[in-house]
Parts: C-alpha cells; structure tokens; sequence
C-alpha cells in the first residue's frame, strides 16, 4: 500500500480528554465499520473483531481524534459476535455499536469532537474518513471531511489505531504497545484458519433464525407509535413529514409538450457531479438554507438529524438540493456549498434563493453540466429537488443511465451537447437566457438551444434529446411519472 500524497501544513495541537494530541492534514477523524453489505458478511466482520482482541491484549486503543462506530449489518451479526467474546474488544478500540440502518456511509455521522471540529476550521487541515461503506462521495460522509477511503472492517480497525492515512502498515508500526514497542500490522492481523474456524464455531443458522423471528414486531418504541387505521393520511404539522407539491395544480388532460423560453442557469457545474452533490444526505449546516427553514420551524441544532432521514419533506430536501458544502459552481467562482449569481442581477445568493426568486418572476431556470452528471447512488431526490426548484432542462455532455431516467420521471428534459461540445468551448457563462425550441414534436431527436448574451450576442447550438423510449415520451408529456401513473388510475 503507497503512501498517499496528501499536502502537508504541519501538525497541530490540541486538546481532547485532557490529553494534548497532534493533528495535522491525512489524520483520520473518523473510522466507521458501516454498510449494508460488508457488514453481513462474517468472514469480514469477524475478522475485525479479532483485529481488535489481539489489538486490545497489546493494550491498544484507537487514537483520540477518531471518531468510531459500528454497524452492523443485522442482530444476527451482533449476536454472533458476542458469542465468539468479540464484542468488548471492539468496544475498548471504540467500535459502539450504534445501530442497525444507514449510518456514516450515508452521511449519518453525527458531530466530531469540539476540539477536532476547530483544529479542522482554524486551520483548514485535510481531515479524512476510513470506512468499510459503499459510497466516498464528496461531501457525504461530514462536511468537515475532505478526504473519504474505503476499507476491509478489519483495516477499519487497525487505520483507527493507526490515526493516520497516509502510512505504509506493510513497513510502518500503527503504534507502539503498552510496553512501548512497535506494533506493525502483521502483528494483530488474524490468519485465515482464525477466521474459518471462527465462522465453524460461532456462525449458525439458528442464528439467523432467531433474530429474525419476529423482526416486523419491532421495539417498543414502535409499538408504542399511535397509527390511525383511515384510507387517507392525516397530515400532521412535522419538520419530518409533509404534503409535498407534486400535485398542486394537476388537471385530468394531458398538456401539450411547450418550449422553454427565456431561461435562466441556476448552475454551470463540472465533470462527474454526483447524485450526493445534487442532493447531499448528510449533516445539515446551521447557516445552510435547510438549516434555517429547521430553526425557524423551532428545531434545535442537536435534532437536525440529517438530509438522508428528512426525505419526507420536501422543504427541507429542496433546500438541501445543490448545498453539498464540495459543490463548485463555475457561475461564482472561488465558493462553495451551493453558491450562485442571480441574473441579471449579479448577486451572490444560495442556489435554493437564487431558484425561489426566479420562481417569484415566473422565469424558468437550467443547469449546465459536463460528462458523467448524476453519477453515484440513484437517489431519488436528484431528480425531484431540482424539479421543486423550477429546474426545466439539463443540458450535460452525458448523463449516468438511472439518474437520465429519473430526470424523465420528474418531468425534467435532459438534453446532451453534440459534436463534442460543451459549455466552455461555447463559451457559456451561465449569464445568458435561454430558448429551447422543438418540443412541440415528442418524437424529435434533437433540439435548438439559443444563448443570449448580456450584450445581445447570440448563440445556437442542436443538443440531443434524451427521452430514450417511448414510455418516457408518455411521462416527459405527462409532467413526469407521478402524473402519469396518477391520470392512469384515474382513468
């Protein structure tokens, strides 16, 4: 394993449990054994907990910076675990079990310690995450992460004793035992007979059918939820849950496909921006717009919780979308987090602001992307965060194939440049308005898109429609999925 190249201001002093530690760019600030898939797996699972036994007989612990948690993928993993003795273990190298769901892989990481947190802010230090998750997305594990690698549970373990990224655990100690020598890898990694004989002895079928038993009767916290038994829901007034708008306004009859005139670019964004910056799931910025939409509905900073588990109201997610604190947007050069140029005012706002004033004018708006747009995770919300904001068309050099189709569900156009354009070589600032012309004909392949300049100048170029079949035809006319299958029932 090569060290990484990570740049190097030094370390940094601080303060965590009244013990004086240095921090610095590459050190691991969070070390989670987390996902819904390696974490069903015994081989790895057990094979962290014997990491952390033999870890813990040389008494060692984790590094004070990092933050760890466990995850496990089902009761059934707990209770193995427990009977192989593994549990304690992990918990003296920090390793809680937090729960059973979504945690840090998808952005639920809670705080980092006070003193981390500052050390991170007052000396822009690049701050990384080790996790044994599926995504390392920008922006997605915490905001104050920069860096996000992926590991074996077991390497989990170990990088968390070890504090830092950027070693070599093949020729470098990750620390020094309580007798004061060197503790390499090799010396706490568990032999493949370990972990066989471990899964012979501890990992059973009547293991798994035990803890899922009676798996829909749920705790008492569930049990004790009051459900009504109507045929409709009763909206309650929550921060958690609401009426979203997709329906406001809907008619029986099927509106002609119209052009889209006078356009505004909400965003000009780059190469392989990914669903997680189009519609962030993890922590809620206090001075973000979702944030002050909460505090303003009278919730405390300490129960943001997260995007990821406020998807049930729209206002929150539409205020999260295009706000991943790593978003770039070309139209407000040197920001990030969301950060756009209102036309033709020219003032700096927040794309959520920036979107609701064009609304507020009735003014349409686009983004313009590169290659790769709505890569990563098919989230749901990528496609109907923008449609809330006003979002009309996309136009990108090309598009991951699921969020494309997502896009069409929600009544947005993707269209891609042709001929190997795109939006520097036609010298698109994101300042023009927009004409889109050609939707009139559901089956075209092809529309014309005319820039206008500040100045007056015009440009026009084809770009290629990307409704690729004819069930999408039916929804992009419809106004998306939801209308369609909605008019269906009705009729």
């Amino acid at each position: 394993m090569a060290e990484r190249n990570i740049p190097d201001k030094g370390p940094v002093k601080t303060v965590i449990d009244g013990q004086e530690v240095q921090i610095g760019d590459g050190s691991i600030v969070v070390a989670a054994i987390t996902s819904c898939t390696n974490t069903s797996n015994p081989s790895v699972m057990l094979a962290a907990g014997l990491v952390a036994k033999k870890a813990a007989e040389r008494g060692l612990t984790r590094a004070p910076w990092v933050k760890t948690s466990l995850g496990p993928g089902s009761m059934a993993v707990t209770r193995y675990l427990e009977r192989a003795r593994l549990i304690e273990p992990l918990k003296q190298l920090g390793f809680h079990n937090v729960g059973y769901g979504c945690t840090v892989c998808i952005g639920n990481t809670g705080p980092l310690p006070e003193p981390v947190s500052k050390a991170i802010a007052d000396h822009d230090l690049c701050a990384v995450s080790i996790l044994s998750g599926n995504r390392n997305f920008e922006g997605r594990v915490h905001a104050e992460v920069r860096m996000n690698y992926l590991a074996s549970p077991p390497l989990v373990v170990a990088y968390a004793i070890a504090g830092r990224i950027d070693i070599d655990p093949y020729t470098q100690p990750l620390a020094k035992d309580a007798a004061g020598d060197d503790v390499f890898l090799k010396d706490i990694w568990p032999s493949q007979s370990e972990i066989n004989a471990a899964i012979a002895d501890f990992v059973t079928m009547d293991e798994f059918t035990s803890a899922y038993a009676n798996v829909y009767a749920g705790d008492e916290r569930w049990q004790s939820i009051e459900a009504g038994g109507g045929q409709t829901y009763d909206w309650p007034e929550s921060t958690y849950i609401k009426n979203p708008p997709y329906f406001d306004g809907m008619t029986l009859e099927v509106g002609e496909a119209r052009d889209i005139t006078g356009a505004r670019c909400l965003a000009v964004l780059g190469d392989s921006i990914t669903t997680d910056h189009i519609s962030p799931a993890g922590s809620i910025k206090p001075d973000s717009p979702a944030g002050k939409y909460l505090i303003a509905h009278g919730v405390d900073k300490k129960d943001f919780n997260s995007l990821g588990s406020g998807r049930g109201n729209h206002e929150a997610m539409m205020r999260g979308t295009f706000a991943n604190v790593r978003l770039r947007n070309l139209m407000a050069p040197g920001t990030e987090g969301g950060v756009t140029l209102h036309q033709p005012s020219g003032e700096e706002m927040s794309i959520f602001d920036a979107a609701m004033q064009y609304q507020s004018e009735g003014v349409p708006v686009i983004v313009l992307a590169g290659k790769e747009y709505g890569s990563g995770s098919s989230r749901d919300w990528a496609a109907k965060g923008p449609r809330l904001l006003g979002v009309r068309a996309v136009i990108a050099e090309s598009y991951e194939r699921i969020h494309r189709s997502n896009l069409v569900g929600m009544g947005i156009l993707p269209l891609e440049f042709t001929d190997g354009a795109n939006a520097r070589s036609l010298d698109l600032t994101g300042t023009e308005t927009f004409d889109i012309t050609g939707l009139d004909n559901a089956r075209a392949k092809q529309v014309q898109v005319r820039a206008t300049a500040p100045d007056g100048s015009v440009k026009t170029f084809i770009a290629r429609m990307r409704i690729d079949t004819p069930n999408e035809i039916d929804y992009y006319r419809n106004g998306g999925i939801l209308h369609y299958v909605l008019r269906k029932l009705a009729a």
